[in-house]
């Protein structure tokens, strides 16, 4: 059966690089978005309600019987939890890439996610909320300051600040819902995962990409990105599939990883869905068009020999 896709959040970075990738392998796409968008790299787009409507699983589902939809991809991270909990309503005959529920909720929220992993003895920053720390100062010692302070539910750089001295910030006026991570200095990674969901025959693997320039700097959105070598970045790699079999997630899982002053990876937080960057590891939408069968579609062609890690979970 070859798809026809619907992406959602087609006007976004991830929504974008995904419609790139279908409409080069020839296969229908509709795009969905909260603004009126003209096409985008060649797919139609329909409006929507925002992701936290209780109508837009109503107004996907309408469209997805209209027009045929077989194959949902999410890529708008407030989306997520609802779809995640309702996927079971579009139907038996239409697939929804996402988690299952329970891990997806604890992917959403920043500190669950820290939560999960240290507990399963995954590496992350030092971590707490502000009300764990009388005032700034406080923080700064007990995490080994600088430190970030961001929301607990965001997507890339919205609401992210480095702290570094205590006149930085008014830690008595700090807003709810955020969460305050030790700032780790190193190199920052964006691996991309492939947790094996129970109907898909394709191993796990994950494809490591370095940031090599930051919207903020410090932080932010990639403006820039590279594929890493073979053999490099390994341990990033291994780190970003411990990390996402620890949150029981499958299908495409987006992180991102850095390396403290010694050396260390550690994950900074993990998005249950494609990221920007998916046009650098092609073999994770190979690996989700697998069970269909595509005309002219190898999955055995995965292009794990292109000289860049991907490897399978060790």
């Amino acid at each position: 059966m070859k798809p026809r896709v619907l992406v959602t959040g087609v006007g976004g970075p991830a929504g974008r690089a995904l419609a790139t990738q279908l409409t080069e392998r020839g296969i229908p796409v509709l795009g969905t978005d909260i603004r009126d968008l003209p096409e985008v790299s060649g797919v139609p787009v329909v409006r929507v309600p925002a992701a936290t409507d209780p109508e837009l699983v109503s107004a996907l589902r309408r469209l997805v019987s209209s027009e045929g939809i077989n194959l949902v991809i999410p890529t708008v991270s407030e989306e997520l939890p609802r779809l995640a909990a309702f996927r079971a309503g579009f139907g038996p005959d239409v697939r929804v890439i996402i988690g299952p529920p329970g891990a997806v909720a604890l992917a959403d929220d920043k500190l669950y996610t820290a939560w999960q992993l240290h507990s399963a003895g995954v590496p992350v920053p030092a971590f707490g909320v502000p009300r764990d720390f009388r005032c700034a100062e406080e923080a700064l010692e007990l995490l080994g300051g600088p430190v970030v302070i961001k929301p607990r539910v965001s997507r890339g750089g919205r609401g992210v600040t480095v702290v570094r001295s205590g006149s930085d910030v008014d830690w008595a006026g700090l807003p709810g819902g955020l969460i305050v991570q030790e700032f780790i200095p190193g190199t920052e990674y964006g691996p991309m995962v492939f947790g094996t969901p129970a109907h898909n025959t394709t191993p796990p693997f994950a494809v490591v990409v370095e940031k090599t320039a930051l919207a903020q700097g410090e932080v932010g959105n990639a403006l820039s990105t590279r594929r890493v070598e073979a053999g490099e970045a390994n341990d990033v790699g291994n780190l970003a599939m411990n990390a996402v079999r620890a949150l029981s997630l499958t299908g495409p899982v987006d992180l991102d990883v850095r390396r403290r002053a010694d050396g260390t990876p550690v994950v900074l937080e993990i998005n249950a869905r494609f990221g920007a960057n998916s046009q650098r590891a092609p073999e994770l939408l190979d690996a989700v068009l697998a069970s269909f069968a595509l005309p002219a579609f190898n999955p055995a062609s995965f292009r794990q020999t292109r000289g860049a890690f991907a490897h399978a979970l060790v």
